[in-house]
């Protein structure tokens, strides 16, 4: 068993190397973007399902409330936490509806649309990125496998080069992580770290 464990935390490790060293650039480039929306009064919209549904509600705390230093809070929303919101276009018209009609209801010109799908493919995400590219926000991606749909569509995006949800996911949450700590010291501590 214990072999198993460690082969688990090397295999992440493996992972999210590699997802760095093929992301690095793009990483800071959302950086940017989100400081860029945050200094103009935008926010930030965030959503998925799953187990990326429990990362974009755990991102928009980390904005909301702090993350590493104490700042006032920064305006963020995670899209997958109102039950009432997503069972009522989910039954009225489609699930692959709930994100969109979100970003159509709140989303304004200059906000990000962040996704979050393991796959590259949700319906719901995709459909989302869309309705937000054409108001005029600007939209983030963070995919696995093969990037999929999402990845093609998104103004910045990045993949995890992998076919395991649980390592894409390690991934995903790492990035954000590292993206929340750097707009906090960007926008608070050390405006000229690039």
């Amino acid at each position: 068993m214990e072999d198993h464990i460690i082969k688990i935390f090397k295999e992440s490790n493996r992972v999210k190397e590699a997802f760095v060293n093929e992301n690095l650039s793009k990483l800071s480039d959302i950086v940017e973007v989100i400081i860029s929306a945050l200094k103009s009064g935008n926010k930030i919209l965030i959503f998925g399902n799953g187990g990326s549904a429990a990362d974009a509600q755990h991102l928009a705390a980390e904005f909301v409330n702090r993350f590493i230093i104490e700042r006032p809070p920064l305006p963020a929303i995670a899209l997958c936490t109102d039950s009432s919101v997503l069972t009522s276009i989910g039954n009225d018209y489609d699930f692959s509806e709930v994100f969109m009609k979100q970003i159509r209801a709140l989303g304004q010109q200059g906000d990000v649309a962040w996704g979050i799908s393991t796959s590259g493919n949700s319906p719901n995400v995709l459909k989302a990125l869309e309705m937000a590219k054409k108001m005029g926000l600007v939209t983030v991606a963070f995919t696995g496998k093969d990037g999929g749909n999402i990845a093609k569509i998104a103004d910045y995006s990045v993949n995890v080069s992998s076919s395991v949800t649980a390592r894409i996911q390690e991934a995903h949450i790492t990035a954000g992580h590292a993206i929340c700590e750097l707009v906090d010291i960007r926008l608070f501590q050390k405006p000229d770290l690039k």
